[in-house]
């Protein structure tokens, strides 16, 4: 009998889930208490701590919901086969335009950018709805409806623009890296992380982070 991996992926998934909820309620809990830590009297006034609780509280609502929906998307994907479906899907639109499926790094690009696609479509309400409703309620949203989706467009086009060149790249290490293609993978992939890691990380790159 064949060893069931994606149910022990998703299960593992779902443990993880799990265990961050509950570190999770532990810290809406303590949030929720109403008087200043003693440590912090001097330091903040009741106001300013009230606002800050009020603000916590508020995201920590939305981080409940936003992971509930995330592990049962992922977990759908998972168990219906959407992967699998997105690559077929993916080869049947590159031959539609002409292209050849069989090529890898095509395919490869065709299967990411469904992916981006749906993982913007997905994220979009969590994001407007933290944005325009949350971060206004306490006053710290400074964007227009405008002014968001510009962002949002620029990190697609960025993606774009950046993704392809990288993921191919990708490709050809693993297909002529040979028996050193881990070596020449990390020294390709880790300083791509690095620039990531000491920049400020924005909405602009959020698309892009798929293709790595």
């Amino acid at each position: 009998m064949a060893f069931p991996y994606m149910e022990a992926v998703v299960g593992f998934m779902i443990l993880m889930y799990i265990f961050e909820t509950y570190l999770d309620l532990r810290q809406h809990a303590a949030l929720k208490r109403p008087t200043l830590p003693k440590t912090l009297k001097g330091v903040i006034s009741q106001e300013k701590f009230e606002k800050s609780r009020a603000y916590s509280l508020d995201k920590s609502y939305f981080n409940f919901v936003h992971e509930f929906v995330t592990i049962l998307l992922d977990s759908a994907i998972l168990f219906y086969g959407i992967l699998p479906l997105f690559w077929k899907k993916s080869g049947s639109f590159l031959v539609l335009v002409g292209l050849n499926e069989e090529n890898e790094i095509f395919h490869t690009l065709a299967f990411l950018a469904g992916v981006m696609i749906w993982s913007q479509i997905t994220d979009l309400p969590f994001s407007l709805y933290s944005t325009f409703v949350i971060e206004a309620r306490h006053g710290f949203n400074k964007q227009t409806t405008w002014m968001f989706f510009r962002d949002l467009f620029k990190g697609i086009c960025l993606a774009i623009l950046l993704g392809p060149p990288i993921v191919s790249a990708i490709i050809l290490i693993v297909q002529k890296g040979g028996p050193y293609l881990a070596i020449y993978l990390w020294a390709f992939i880790l300083p791509l992380f690095q620039k990531e890691s000491s920049g400020r990380k924005s909405r602009n790159l959020l698309p892009f982070s798929i293709f790595l």
